[in-house]
């Protein structure tokens, strides 16, 4: 089916008023990273990579953004997808349908990722490198939750008891992909009536700019707030302010 082109709706009014109306005080916001591992960002040894332009703009802005969170006692949890390999299986991934099938193509023009290496069966198997949290965005006092399984960072793991447990009102998301994992827990969240930003500078989508938009366009106009660098940095500032 040939895809139908469409014009993006302006919604930058409405937009701008929402993000007039967010608070971040320090003190209720998480930051959560989705999948920001080598597997993903990493393109020595990622199984599905991220544009190599994407993987050095988004661990650039990653790490601002973390190093500001950190300084204003924010908590942040790195959500890491690990995938044990069953006999007879093969990953644990291979148990949804979709990529089950998508395995079984070789031709690099028809895998998830045009023109790049991405394998959902050898993606992130238990102890193999592509499992590691890039290194410049972790420090000791981060929190860390290793078994997610799908898509959603919620489904699965303890997420929402560690957001309960750090006192955690907004959640602010970063990390691969925007259409994907990130869109689905930002989908989660929402739900679970957290106020829910997404990160626009330290998102990517190995699966095209059209999709990595899509995603941003999805939560800005349905579910959340969209900020870059600069507007994440202002609104904890204001949110320090208001907390004094």
């Amino acid at each position: 089916m040939a895809p139908r082109t469409v014009e993006v709706l302006d919604r930058s009014d409405m937009v701008g008023k929402m993000t007039g109306m967010l608070t971040l005080r320090p003190g209720a916001t998480a930051i959560v990273t989705v999948d920001m591992h080598r597997g993903h960002l990493d393109p020595e040894v990622a199984t599905m990579p991220a544009a190599a332009e994407d993987c050095e703009r988004v661990i650039a802005n990653a790490r601002e953004v973390l190093d500001i969170a950190r300084g204003h006692g924010m908590a942040v949890i790195h959500v890491v997808l690990v995938y044990r390999k069953i006999p007879g299986l093969g990953s644990e991934g291979m148990t949804a349908p979709f990529w089950a099938a998508m395995s079984e193509i070789t031709d690099e023009e028809n895998r998830l990722t045009l023109g790049r290496k991405s394998t959902v069966n050898d993606h992130n198997i238990e102890g193999s490198p592509g499992t590691e949290i890039i290194p410049e965005l972790y420090r000791d006092t981060d929190y860390v939750i290793d078994n997610k399984k799908r898509l959603d960072c919620f489904m699965g793991t303890d997420l929402e008891m560690l957001l309960e447990n750090v006192g955690a009102e907004n959640v602010c998301l970063m990390g691969i992909n925007t259409n994907t994992c990130v869109l689905n827990t930002a989908f989660t969240a929402h739900n679970k009536n957290y106020a829910t930003v997404v990160l626009s500078d330290c998102v990517a989508s190995m699966y095209g700019d059209d999709l990595h938009e899509f995603g941003l366009q999805n939560v800005m106009r349905c579910l959340g707030w969209v900020l870059d660098n600069e507007q994440f940095r202002e609104k904890v500032e204001e949110g320090r302010k208001s907390n004094n």
